[in-house]
């Protein structure tokens, strides 16, 4: 399996090459001349797609992979617990293309905020298997919804209380193994502001816990712009998504996402990393010329 610093490499080449049909390339030179993109991020973000379980099998596995890299994607995201490990890493050693990472498979229904310590159990479980599991594949990160505003028994202060018990009890965990669980904010009740979540992630006060930013899903309640510039240096990665009032998740640049905002904020805090979508666009080689544009790689 590749070692971390040839995939660092890989990624920086990837990032410099634009793979894919002819039309696809021509399409994008034919926007770079329109537009005057000048890639300042590309070498600096990453493009990645939710991925799910990826595939059976090594060459199914395979077969995911090879479609992503020749569409000129930079990796792929996959969800643990439930990969199958083994063939993941050998997969990702024959293809030379990374699963960066992995969204934790149980957290919506075996949350770390249930009134029900049993099913917090099992969800911490989870999440240190997931962690064990992205560290074996290659991957950098878990992705955590950390729990769900519903009801008196699972308030937004039962959420912040038990979640961050239980995390805690995981970033020794993470620590070892040099996975970051990062935090997603999503449509759950819960840190709803931009404030809520820095201080959030600021009470935990771990190197190894951050965000997992969805520049969607923000969109419903302010700006993504302003969040990234609150969350700042706590944001790990980027959860890429398009948002409008009239029409809903929607493809990349048709809703009310103010993209030239974003990379502007992105630019502001240095970041640098990976960008996964999540979501459709009319096909994954639309995805891959949207992402291009919309975050100037």
């Amino acid at each position: 399996m590749p070692s971390r610093n040839t995939r660092r490499d890989f990624l920086k080449a990837s990032a410099l090459t634009l793979a894919g049909s002819g039309f696809t390339i021509r399409s994008l030179q034919a926007d770079d001349k329109a537009n005057a993109r000048s890639h300042v991020n590309r070498g600096k973000i990453f493009k990645a797609n939710k991925g799910g379980n990826i595939g059976k099998g090594v060459d199914g596995m395979v077969k995911t992979l090879e479609q992503y890299q020749k569409l000129g994607f930079d990796g792929i995201e996959g969800n643990a617990p439930g990969i199958n490990v083994e063939d993941a890493r050998t997969a990702v050693a024959e293809v030379k293309f990374p699963i960066h990472g992995v969204v934790d498979s149980v957290h919506w229904n075996q949350r770390l905020s249930s009134p029900d310590a049993a099913i917090r159990e099992i969800g911490l479980k989870a999440l240190i298997q997931a962690i064990h599991d992205s560290k074996a594949i290659g991957g950098t990160t878990v992705l955590l919804v950390p729990g769900k505003v519903t009801g008196p028994e699972e308030t937004h202060d039962d959420v912040w209380k038990r979640s961050i018990v239980e995390i805690r009890k995981a970033l020794p965990v993470a620590e070892h193994e040099q996975i970051k669980i990062l935090i997603e904010n999503v449509w759950n009740g819960f840190c709803e502001t931009p404030e809520q979540m820095r201080d959030y992630i600021d009470e935990i006060n771990h190197p190894w816990c951050g965000v997992y930013f969805d520049i969607g899903n923000v969109r419903k309640f302010g700006k993504p712009e302003e969040w990234i510039a609150i969350l700042d240096k706590r944001i790990g990665k980027l959860d890429v998504k398009d948002w409008g009032v009239k029409n809903g998740f929607c493809r990349l640049g048709e809703g009310d996402v103010d993209w030239p905002a974003v990379r502007a904020a992105l630019k502001q805090i240095g970041y640098s990393g990976w960008a996964t979508r999540e979501g459709k666009d009319k096909s994954l080689e639309d995805t891959v010329e949207l992402m291009n544009q919309l975050l100037d790689l």
